[in-house]
């Protein structure tokens, strides 16, 4: 099993994905696990907030390297990077479109598509030693999960495209300071508070929530959905490319690419 869902006081709901899932959380198996636990507590009317968290080192660390050196192998690549964003896209638009309340409790390291799920909440606690990394460059693809209009409105345009180029990892603390997450809290009390705050969030009118989360998103002239689909086109092309196969590979040799 790729996760647990477990029930807590307040209407919260408690999503834990296992250690494999939050390691290699981007296979296609445990995306789609994933999407449906959040599609059943997002319908859920006694389900007010979601907390999702990971187990050991790993909030959502993103997709399974292994698997794309597979996939560029046998010429399926673009269709394999194609369907995990078919998965992964919808659900983030409805984690921001729902009156569900959803906070991240960022356990360990959220990367690649996990950070797009980490920035997708309505409100991140993270661990001292939690790691965010957007990690796209260093595979030669462009930034997707939603990345690129996330994290500019918690941190500001210039300060994204730094971290973006200069591939940065925050810890939870230079997070923090950022802007890109809420709180820090110790590793022992990181989930207990991120269901106490999933609670309080979670205690007002479905309409209230519903709509100030749409009226925040829809302030910007950019629509979330315009975004996700020029990421989804973009990504897709970079991984046909021959920069996304040294990136594939000097990952798995634990060496520094080398892009034509």
């Amino acid at each position: 099993m790729a996760l647990s869902v477990e029930s807590q006081a307040g209407g919260v709901a408690l999503i834990t994905l296992d250690e494999a899932a939050a390691r290699n959380a981007f296979d296609l198996e445990s995306m789609q696990a994933l999407s449906n636990a959040f599609t059943v507590l997002l319908a859920d009317p006694e389900i007010r907030a979601v907390v999702l968290t990971g187990t050991g080192r790993f909030f959502c660390a993103g997709a399974d390297i292994n698997a794309f050196r597979t996939a560029i192998d046998d010429g399926t690549i673009g269709e394999v990077v194609h369907g995990l964003t078919e998965i992964l896209h919808p659900l983030l638009l409805e984690l921001r479109k729902s009156d569900t309340v959803y906070v991240a409790a960022l356990n360990g390291a959220a990367a690649g598509g996990g950070l797009g799920l980490a920035l997708a909440a309505d409100y991140r606690v993270a661990a001292p030693d939690a790691k965010l990394a957007a990690a796209f460059f260093s595979l030669g693809l462009s930034p997707d999960g939603g990345t690129t209009w996330l994290l500019p409105r918690l941190v500001g345009s210039q300060r994204s495209r730094k971290f973006f180029f200069e591939n940065e990892t925050w810890t939870g603390e230079e997070a923090l300071e950022a802007g890109a997450v809420d709180e820090v809290a110790e590793q022992e009390q990181l989930v207990s508070r991120a269901i106490e705050v999933a609670a309080d969030w979670g205690k007002w009118s479905a309409v209230s929530r519903r709509s100030t989360k749409q009226l925040l998103d829809a302030q910007n002239a950019t629509f979330f959905e315009s975004q996700l689909g020029l990421e989804q086109a973009l990504m897709t092309a970079a991984s046909l490319t021959p920069d996304f196969e040294e990136g594939v590979d000097a990952f798995l040799e634990k060496r520094e690419p080398k892009f034509d």
